[in-house]
């Protein structure tokens, strides 16, 4: 009997872990009232948590500054730091609220101790809080060229995420905008990442290096545009850039300005000289992968901006370099114009500007294949139906046969039925699938 009752007494939770539960689950449901019952009760500010957190950590991640508050005035060590090396201060700065990492640092807190990756609070909160922040950790005495792991710095960690106002502060406080990590990453290139063009302006004017390859050789113009950052790359075009660089793609600005229809940033490139006619160059990208067995992808046909346009059925863009001089009657090396490149753009006005343009809805590519092939073998699309009756409108002809010997008819009978749909409202006259195809 002794034995059993000192098992069981071993078995019950005692004082201390008693309050110790009753502090985590105050934390846990965001009660300030019994936390202050937990501390009045006896529970350990600097208990040891589950995972090794501290009831500090707790709080922080539960953003209630009133529960900090109040671990912080009961003894909670301000920099102990978890299992992982995460201090409370780099939580709270990863977490973002700006009044915890205040009390925080009011409280003590180092505001130079860096997590095990070498960030630090600065860097975190740089990224993920606001200039009040990251202005009370340079108070403090924060690094302000303090560089992780990576060798990103605080500015870097705040242009990746576009944070003007931090921005700002750092720069402010002596931040070097041309700092260049092991990788070739300047600040400059986070903030195209970061698509905030107010961001790249701000680093432009405190003397960014706008000329600086990373990566690859890669321009700031080729970064701001693999990133979609338009209003930056309109920017970086008005510094000088190199209009003619080819990116690993083989593409030109003008080229990937015209694919996605931007007509602001055309417009720059061509007043600053961009040739509406020079085509794109090889790719240096290699697809050497289990897909294709180790054989590399076809040679891209060197393009001109207006078919790259025509392609990606951008009619504004197509009208814009048609205005500069482009050239509407180029073929490439594959047999591919204007009208072909138009019917792969799924865009009835880009094929209606092809048509007027070159007005021959029977042209076929090397392939022998005409808009209509192309159309019949896709996918069904908005646009289709009025693509069709356009080619329909000029004397688009359903019996040319391709090199391997069918019509588009034919080749439409193994397509989708709401192409084949399509297809007949737009050629009432054609016989049936099958009778066509028995033809």
């Amino acid at each position: 009997m002794r034995k059993w009752l000192l098992t069981l007494a071993l078995a019950l939770p005692g004082p201390a872990l008693a309050q110790e539960s009753a502090l985590a689950s105050a934390i846990a449901a965001d009660d300030a009232d019994g936390l202050q019952a937990a501390l009045a009760a006896g529970a350990d500010a600097n208990a040891a948590l589950d995972y090794g957190e501290s009831p500090l950590a707790r709080a922080v991640d539960v953003q209630d500054p009133a529960l900090v508050a109040a671990l912080l005035k009961a003894g909670a060590k301000v920099d102990r730091a978890d299992a992982l090396g995460l201090t409370p201060l780099l939580l709270a700065c990863e977490r973002g609220n700006s009044a915890i990492v205040q009390a925080l640092l009011a409280a003590g807190a180092n505001a130079r101790k860096a997590g095990a990756d070498g960030v630090t609070p600065l860097a975190m909160c740089a990224r993920f809080s606001d200039a009040a922040a990251v202005q009370a950790l340079l108070a403090r005495g924060a690094t302000v060229e303090a560089a992780d792991a990576r060798g990103q710095t605080p500015l870097m960690w705040a242009t990746s995420a576009g944070r003007l106002e931090a921005v700002s502060a750092l720069l402010v406080a002596g931040a070097q905008v041309n700092r260049v990590t092991a990788s070739g990453f300047t600040p400059l290139f986070f903030a195209l990442a970061s698509g905030k063009a107010n961001v790249v302006s701000a680093l432009i004017a405190a003397g960014a290096d706008v000329h600086h390859r990373g990566p690859e050789n890669t321009s700031a113009l080729q970064m701001a545009l693999y990133q979609k950052n338009w209003g930056a790359a309109e920017q970086l075009v008005g510094l000088g850039a190199d209009l003619a660089d080819l990116d690993r793609e083989g593409r030109r600005p003008l080229h990937v300005a015209a694919a996605a229809g931007q007509a602001g940033l055309i417009a720059a490139l061509l007043a600053k000289g961009a040739d509406p006619n020079a085509l794109t160059g090889p790719s240096r990208i290699t697809w050497v992968t289990e897909a294709n067995f180790g054989v590399p992808p076809p040679p891209v046909q060197p393009t001109p901006p207006l078919l790259v346009a025509a392609k990606a059925g951008q009619a504004d863009a197509m009208q814009r370099l048609i205005a500069a001089g482009a050239d509407p009657h180029f073929v490439d090396g594959a047999g591919v114009n204007l009208v072909l490149a138009a019917a792969g753009g799924r865009s009835a006005a880009a094929l209606g500007l092809a048509l007027d343009l070159v007005p021959d809805a029977n042209v076929a590519d090397a392939a022998k294949n005409t808009a209509l092939h192309r159309l019949a073998g896709g996918a069904y699309f908005p646009d289709l139906p009025a693509m069709l009756r356009l080619l329909a409108l000029h004397g688009a002809r359903t019996d040319l046969a391709d090199a391997k010997g069918k019509t588009a008819l034919q080749v439409l009978s193994d397509g989708l039925a709401p192409v084949q749909a399509a297809f007949r409202d737009a050629f009432p006259a054609q016989p049936p699938l099958g009778l066509a195809l028995s033809h």
